[in-house]
């Protein structure tokens, strides 16, 4: 029987680099990556579109059935698909990534993806890095390593901006940080699944640490791991 693939959780609160290290990390190991944040966007893009209320367990628990999420590497990007169509940056405007939080907060919601979540890791031949707000806690309680990124609020509010900025988003640093916060706090509050580093979590604060030296420490952790397994 063939061993499982090498897991990796990465988990953190928004604009702590979860997504660039996750991408570099996933590049220089071979590894498949998993955005599960992504997945619970295109669950709330989804419901959006079809003008379900975020607090409909039925209809939400019927959308599950046919939402289909892919990811595919381009370039350096990793883009994301819902139901065939490339919705990369439609997922991440500023309604939507609300929307997302309030999504996830739901049980029907997180048990529902649960699985998902697990066989496009599980199915790689190598390894998977996974980032998201539980992946430590409960999608992979047992990953081979745990990492969770947290960085000083107003620097993740200003990297979050000139994300936005970039991509033709008008928004204030003053709304995006205030949004920052509401997440930040429905997050960690949620019943379910809260935004929490695991307890065998390796805990590393992007905050002045240049993104080079981030993935180095994590990588270097994870080469270790995997010689010993």
């Amino acid at each position: 029987m063939s061993a499982r693939p090498f897991i990796v959780a990465i988990d953190g609160p928004a604009g702590a680099g979860k997504s660039t290290v996750s991408k570099v990390l996933a590049r220089r190991l071979g590894f498949a990556l998993v955005d599960t944040g992504a997945i619970y966007r295109c669950v709330a893009l989804k419901a959006r579109r079809e003008g379900l209320a975020f607090d409909d367990d039925a209809k939400l628990g019927e959308l599950l059935g046919r939402v289909h999420v892919s990811f595919e590497v381009v370039g350096e990007d990793n883009h994301v698909f819902l139901d065939g169509e490339d919705v990369s940056v439609e997922i991440r405007t500023p309604e939507n990534s609300m929307a997302a939080s309030q999504v996830s907060s739901r049980p029907v919601v997180r048990a529902g993806l649960l699985s998902l979540q697990r066989r496009l890791a599980l199915e790689t031949a190598k390894g998977a890095i996974l980032e998201g707000r539980d992946i430590g806690t409960v999608v992979f309680p047992d990953a081979d390593a745990k990492f969770f990124l947290e960085a000083n609020p107003e620097i993740r509010a200003r990297r979050r901006y000139e994300e936005l900025f970039q991509k033709g988003v008008e928004r204030s640093l003053e709304d995006v940080l205030a949004d920052q916060i509401k997440r930040d706090q429905d997050d960690a509050s949620r019943a379910v699944a809260p935004l929490k580093p695991a307890e065998d979590a390796i805990r590393l604060d992007s905050s002045v640490l240049p993104l080079s030296e981030v993935v180095q420490r994590l990588e270097q952790e994870i080469l270790s791991r995997m010689s010993k397994r």
